[in-house]
């Protein structure tokens, strides 16, 4: 009796899941490689044709830095106005979500999707705003730049210099039915830097140097087509049958430590998506990692990387064991593992003849198994 009830149970969910869905807002995403390409002027665009076309579009918020051309676009749309906040003494301004939700037009315009709320709004990131908007119903489109993108971050920065602290998790990409690229060729972004079109004239000298150099565009550019381009031709794949389709399953090993396993989580996800496939991320708690042993920097640092993880779309496990190895190898062969990702091992004295031999073992097993194995300092 309890087993049809359950049945019965997990039926009406699936049901229940099916009508959420597609009562759920429409997402689409404009992506960048760099700051003035034309986003906003695009989204804008965008919105005096869905009026044309008699569909209840409103700006929820867009962000026109000055830029003439930009503010222009502005006229004769519909605003909702910005909620006001005081801010260490000053006066800001941020998306009021309560009352786009109030307005509950057709669709919004959203920009700056990386943006970081000011302290008392009701979500912490504009892209928590946005999966909001998208679960009460609303169609959304918004902008962001390549380099904000959880997974592609770090790469980014090691182009560019600077460390990117905003982000957007790249399971939002995945829910978007719509990604586009805004492509400009090196020289045009330049010359739209120097005819003051994205800066003003003091800062362009300095931004031709640095961040805006010809070589960082080049190679955002690279990533930025390279990202929609993968994200395209994985939601077609989806759209299709997925019979005869080589599966791929890939696992991030971390640890507690504090930066590698970040660097392991996001390879992997890269690689998931690559082969628009899952991956997930396996934490094995030690007997010396124990609650009441491990400080609470560590565990703090364990839920980051469960946090991430999540973000970038995987699967958090947990496993507790004094031989780590062995629960990798038995996860690899329960989920079909084909790709791991680890960080590199470090062999110390006592034990390092023992941890050798484990190790090659290790290896003996990947190989006879068939699993890559990608190893991350």
């Amino acid at each position: 009796m309890n087993d049809t009830y359950n049945d019965n149970d997990k039926a009406a969910q699936h049901f229940l899941d099916i009508i959420r869905k597609q009562r759920r807002g429409k997402l689409k995403i404009y992506i960048g490689m760099i700051a003035g390409v034309g986003k906003t002027f695009r989204m804008l665009k965008d919105a005096h044709h869905m009026q044309q076309q008699g569909i209840d579009v409103q700006i929820a918020f867009v962000e026109t830095h000055k830029r003439r051309e930009t503010e222009n676009l502005l006229n004769g749309l519909t605003v909702i106005p910005r909620r006001k906040l005081f801010y260490k003494g000053k006066q800001l301004e941020e998306m009021d979500l309560d009352n786009v939700i109030m307005q509950h037009p057709e669709v919004v315009i959203v920009d700056e999707l990386a943006h970081t709320n000011l302290p008392g709004s009701k979500n912490t990131k504009r892209w928590q705003d946005v999966e909001q908007l998208l679960n009460v119903g609303i169609n959304v489109i918004t902008a962001v730049n390549i380099q904000h993108i959880e997974s592609i971050s770090e790469e980014a920065g090691k182009i560019t210099g600077v460390e990117i602290r905003e982000l957007v998790p790249d399971s939002i990409l995945s829910e978007a039915e719509e990604i586009v690229n805004i492509d400009l060729t090196a020289e045009e972004l330049r010359q739209r830097l120097c005819e003051g079109k994205i800066y003003g004239k003091a800062k362009v000298e300095t931004a031709l140097n640095h961040f805006f150099s010809t070589e960082n565009i080049l190679k955002l550019r690279s990533l930025a087509l390279g990202e929609v381009a993968l994200r395209v031709a994985n939601k077609a794949q989806n759209d299709l049958s997925r019979t005869n389709v080589e599966s791929h399953s890939i696992l991030a090993c971390i640890s507690s430590n504090a930066l590698t396993p970040r660097h392991i989580i996001r390879r992997a996800a890269r690689i998931a998506a690559q082969h628009n496939s899952t991956f997930c991320t396996l934490y094995v708690r030690r007997p010396s990692e124990s609650p009441d042993r491990v400080s609470l920097a560590s565990q703090r640092h364990v839920l980051n990387h469960f946090q991430l993880t999540i973000e970038l779309g995987g699967e958090v496990i947990q496993a507790s064991s004094s031989d780590v190895i062995k629960e990798i190898e038995a996860l690899c062969i329960q989920r079909n593992i084909t790709t791991v990702c680890i960080g590199r091992p470090s062999f110390k004295m006592p034990s390092t003849i023992i941890k050798i031999r484990k190790y090659r073992k290790f290896l003996q097993f990947l190989a006879k198994k068939r699993i890559d194995l990608i190893i991350l300092a």
